[in-house]
């Protein structure tokens, strides 16, 4: 694909170079990580200084459109996965909903005793075992959330269901526990190795931290949920309407 900047036009040639860079990854040629020409290539084929070019590349990379690796170049940035807080689902059902197929890389179930933190949120003795669900998934390419839910022994959960349908439809279906309330905190933490080696990052690499703690139509707690993302993979969405 050819580009050219009209150099007697009297729209400023960083803003013409922006826009022929928005046209460029937007063709399918260019997306989902491809790399786009060097700069000292792409300066010379616009007949326009580095620094022009770099002015351009530098807002694209500004508003995630583009990343710039050194030593290695830029490259079209992947979309990234988005959850609102409004219209709150399972995340299966939230991501079909965007049709995003999730692959599911592990998952652990056992039988624990909980800390004080969860059994004060059950409002159980700490000698009482629960059921711990840990799910690491993404898309196609590689894992981006690791999931760690713990449930109160009232919901009747076995250890023995297919958690690999949507969870509150197995509640729901199987158990007769509707998850109607959740309540959520989310924050930046750095990964320690442990997470760093399941989300595929380096230690202390920024990461979207979210903890649920979902009720049902009694609001009385039923699910403690951890929920760690990559930064580069995920973001979170609030939705308010003033009333």
């Amino acid at each position: 694909m050819k580009f050219s900047i009209d150099h007697k036009s009297p729209v400023p040639l960083h803003v013409q170079a922006e826009n022929l860079l928005r046209t460029m990854i937007s063709d399918p040629e260019h997306l989902n990580g491809k790399f786009l020409p060097n700069e000292v290539e792409l300066a010379k084929q616009l007949a326009i200084s580095r620094s022009t070019l770099r002015q351009a590349l530098n807002k694209l990379v500004y508003e995630g459109l583009l990343i710039r690796k050194k030593g290695i170049g830029t490259k079209v940035a992947e979309p990234v996965i988005s959850s609102k807080s409004k219209n709150w689902l399972s995340f299966t059902q939230e991501m079909n909903a965007r049709g995003i197929i999730v692959r599911n890389f592990e998952l652990h179930v056992t039988w624990v005793t909980p800390d004080e933190k969860i059994a004060n949120f059950f409002d159980i003795t700490a000698d009482k075992k629960i059921l711990k669900l840990e799910r690491l998934r993404g898309k196609a390419d590689g894992p981006f959330v690791y999931f760690i839910s713990y449930f109160h022994p009232r919901v009747g959960l076995t250890g023995e269901e297919d958690f690999k349908r949507p969870l509150y439809d197995i509640l729901e279906k199987d158990h007769m526990v509707v998850a109607t309330l959740s309540k959520e905190e989310v924050g930046a933490i750095a990964a320690d190795k442990f997470i760093a080696a399941k989300l595929e990052v380096e230690p202390a690499s920024p990461i979207l931290f979210r903890k649920r703690f979902v009720f049902d139509q009694g609001e009385r707690p039923i699910e403690y949920n951890l929920g760690y993302y990559r930064a580069d993979s995920f973001v979170y969405t609030v939705e308010s309407v003033r009333e």
